[in-house]
């Protein structure tokens, strides 16, 4: 049994890596240009208002706004539109996630005064320190590691020979 599982976790592994790493590629600059609006800044400032169960609230605002395109991407998909849907797929779950991590970056204290809230996060921690003791796991965090540095390393070689280039209009 434990050799049908461990390439499976670390394919899921491997999956979710490479994931995380292309949406925080993303979502970093998009969270800070949000954190230096003022508009967040108020939102941030009534959010902390709140008291905990209206914070866990609201958590439910973003899914019921973006979830419906689910289904407007499955449409889409179906109808011979693919790249159209995966974008309308992509987009709305990255929006999605970013709100959510953005509420509970603010409000997260909060949240943990609520009984439930407190103890459902700690079993998803426990899951979570568990995967991350997996064998696999740690292959896969080393391979999407190398990987990493290894794009790095390819586009900085890129931009340092850029600018090694002497332009054509300078001769």
């Amino acid at each position: 049994m434990s050799r049908i599982i461990k390439p499976l976790v670390f394919i899921l592994a491997a999956i979710y890596f490479l994931v995380d790493g292309v949406f925080w590629l993303i979502a970093r600059p998009v969270i800070r240009w949000l954190a230096d609006h003022w508009i967040v800044g108020r939102l941030r400032s009534w959010v902390m208002s709140l008291g905990p169960y209206p914070t866990l609230a609201l958590f439910i605002i973003p899914v019921i706004i973006l979830e419906p395109a689910k289904p407007l991407a499955a449409y889409l998909t179906a109808t011979g539109h693919v790249m159209s849907g995966l974008t309308v797929l992509g987009g709305a779950e990255f929006l999605k996630l970013v709100l959510i991590e953005r509420l509970f970056c603010i409000s997260r204290d909060k949240l943990m005064s609520i009984p439930a809230f407190a103890w459902g996060y700690a079993k998803f921690q426990q899951v979570q320190s568990w995967v991350k003791s997996l064998g696999a796991w740690r292959l896969a965090r080393r391979v999407a590691l190398i990987v990493k540095r290894s794009i790095r390393r390819h586009v900085s070689g890129y931009e340092q020979r850029e600018q090694d280039q002497v332009s054509w209009q300078s001769r």
